[in-house]
């Protein structure tokens, strides 16, 4: 089998990128990150994904991006709430985190290059947060071609390839597809300031999009919100 690095950060997202890489016959490696996000209760998502999914490794990598703050949700910043779908669709919201898939796929690179991976992938989605200049598909092609000529695994010709099979599909599909392949969402989460003991605001950006997402997908949303 195919070996693959995937990124998994707990939301319904990556778990469902998780899925269609091990439904496309690959080895799973997953990746998460405790980067000083206010949510890290994501992190505990993602440990319950890899284990639900079956990947043949989990790996966190502790980072933090605290040090340079500038998004609201590394820094002292309000998570903005009840954004209209105008705002979530053509402004880059606070939450951005400096080059972080940048960083997150160099991560994957190094792990990829170490275990004889060649492929990687990251659920980005340029549909529903065209406002993330790291979730296009031009950063996605640009990071392949840096990976192919940054690396000795890349120079000796052996090519990455970076996967985003979510890039075009907006948030009901994502569900939908998520759902056709097992995905328990009952475990993932999304929101970006979640309560203390875990519950979803239901008013940040992600929690409106997922929301909305198993709506219109028809599907029951599994977990709660404090709104």
């Amino acid at each position: 089998m195919k070996r693959a690095v995937v990124l998994l950060s707990g939301g319904l997202d990556s778990a469902t990128t998780l899925a269609i890489a091990k439904h496309d016959g690959y080895e799973t490696f997953a990746l998460s990150f405790e980067y000083g996000q206010r949510h890290r209760i994501e992190v505990d998502s993602a440990k319950q994904i890899a284990l639900s999914l079956g990947v043949c490794e989990h790996r966190i990598a502790k980072i933090d991006l605290r040090v340079f703050g500038g998004s609201a949700l590394t820094d002292a910043i309000d998570v903005p709430k009840n954004r209209s779908d105008t705002e979530i669709a053509n402004q880059i919201p606070v939450t951005y985190v400096p080059a972080r898939n940048t960083i997150f796929l160099s991560y994957a690179l190094a792990w990829a290059e170490a275990i004889g991976a060649r492929n990687i992938f990251i659920g980005v989605n340029a549909r529903d947060y065209s406002g993330y200049p790291d979730c296009r598909p031009e950063f996605i092609e640009q990071f392949e071609q840096l990976a192919n000529l940054g690396t000795r695994a890349g120079i000796s010709g052996e090519r990455f390839r970076i996967h985003a099979p979510l890039i075009a599909m907006n948030k009901p599909e994502i569900i939908q597809k998520g759902e056709e392949l097992g995905v328990d969402f009952s475990i993932t989460h999304s929101c970006y300031d979640p309560a203390p003991d875990g519950t979803a605001c239901g008013e940040c950006d992600s929690c409106r999009l997922r929301r909305r997402g198993f709506r219109d997908a028809g599907i029951k949303e599994p977990l709660r919100y404090a709104h």
